[in-house]
């Protein structure tokens, strides 16, 4: 193809034209020149390039608030009136010393008598003890902030309270699946029972719960308390639980979630779905008696023990295994209230203090000391 051809000597009108379009793009060349001729030349190290934004001093504020840039939280507890407030503490006084009261005597009478040395009040005792431990991580605290204007907890107080919290609760949660397994193997295999449940057995048992809750706890609360808190620092609670405290988290929440979720599915459905396979296999034991007295009174017991059970799990599994943004601080307090005041408040009298072994032990007790006086 031949190239096209241009004249050598231009025209007059050709060559003004060809200079007003050099003058042109002379005129745009110098202004971009000018323009950028007043940008530095290296970025300045200390307060960042105008194009791009420095980067430093942010990551070295968020390496000081990955800690927690919170040195203290704000419990806001349950009520800013005062009278209100005054009622409340009389009423979860009462029922704290009633609750420590009741499960102090089930220790004290289980230790002291030897007809109660067996697995299930062994279990019950220990129960006793994870009920007055739980109650009282939560509770005076509360009671003191219902009374003191200053209703402040440190950041390692509160995550001190958190992990305490979860330990006393995941053991109570695999302490009423071992109790419910040791009720399973008295009703339906009572022939094996002392070779099913020795003390050494009962022993390992009551270790590998505590082994678990700890563990458990050691999860949630450093997956929780790892995250950056930069205000505000109220808590809609009455203590450091793990979802209020999850709402003033500076970042993003979905892996706690997720994780809450997880650890909720082992250490509270898989529990409380042995204890209803074995209550079920209880009732169909139960079903084969013959005296119907029997059958009332077993009933009346296991229907009493599933009753505590729901109180607890189903409180529990509401607030640690929903979706974050179902979260209802209010509703979330009364939940609370549930599965550690309340639960912790009823299960002397559920599996104690209505049982003929417990009331024996008791006169037996008062009997000793009147002979001794």
């Amino acid at each position: 193809m031949p190239y096209p051809s241009f004249p050598l000597c231009p025209t007059p009108q050709g060559l003004m034209k060809s200079m007003r379009v050099c003058a042109k793009r002379y005129v745009c060349v110098t202004q971009l020149l000018s323009a950028l001729s007043a940008l530095p030349l290296r970025p300045n190290t200390e307060q960042g390039s105008p194009c791009l934004p420095n980067r430093q001093p942010a990551m070295q504020s968020l390496g000081k608030e990955n800690h927690s840039s919170v040195s203290e939280f704000l419990l806001l507890g349950f009520s800013s009136d005062s009278q209100v407030r005054l009622a409340l503490f009389s009423f979860f006084l009462l029922l704290y010393l009633i609750t420590l009261l009741g499960n102090g005597l089930i220790i004290t009478l289980i230790y002291l008598d030897s007809h109660l040395h067996t697995p299930m009040y062994f279990f019950l005792s220990v129960l006793s003890l994870v009920d007055v431990s739980y109650v009282t991580t939560t509770m005076p605290q509360m009671l003191v902030n219902m009374v003191c204007p200053k209703n402040t907890i440190s950041w390692g107080a509160c995550a001190a309270q958190m992990f305490i919290f979860l330990v006393l609760g995941i053991a109570e949660c695999v302490l009423y699946a071992i109790m419910a397994y040791d009720r399973y193997v008295a009703i339906c295999f009572p022939l094996h029972y002392p070779l099913l449940m020795s003390r050494p057995i009962c022993i390992k048992m009551v270790t590998g719960c505590w082994c678990i809750s700890v563990a458990g706890a050691l999860i949630y609360t450093v997956f929780t308390m790892q995250l950056p808190y930069c205000g505000p620092n109220k808590i809609n609670h009455f203590f450091c639980e793990v979802p209020a405290v999850l709402k003033l988290a500076c970042a993003d929440t979905s892996f706690n979630d997720h994780l809450d979720f997880i650890l909720g599915f082992l250490f509270l459905l898989v529990p409380f779905s042995l204890i209803l396979a074995s209550y079920v296999r209880i009732f169909a034991s139960i079903l084969r008696i013959h005296s119907t007295q029997g059958r009332l009174k077993s009933f009346s017991t296991c229907a009493s023990h599933i009753t505590v059970v729901i109180m607890f799990y189903g409180p529990a599994m509401i607030m640690h295994m929903r979706p974050g943004s179902w979260y209802d601080p209010e509703w979330d307090k009364k939940l609370a209230l549930f599965y550690n005041v309340v639960s912790a408040f009823l299960n002397p009298i559920i599996y104690s203090l209505r049982n003929k072994d417990v009331k024996r032990a008791f006169l037996n007790v008062l009997g000793h000391r009147r002979t001794a006086q």
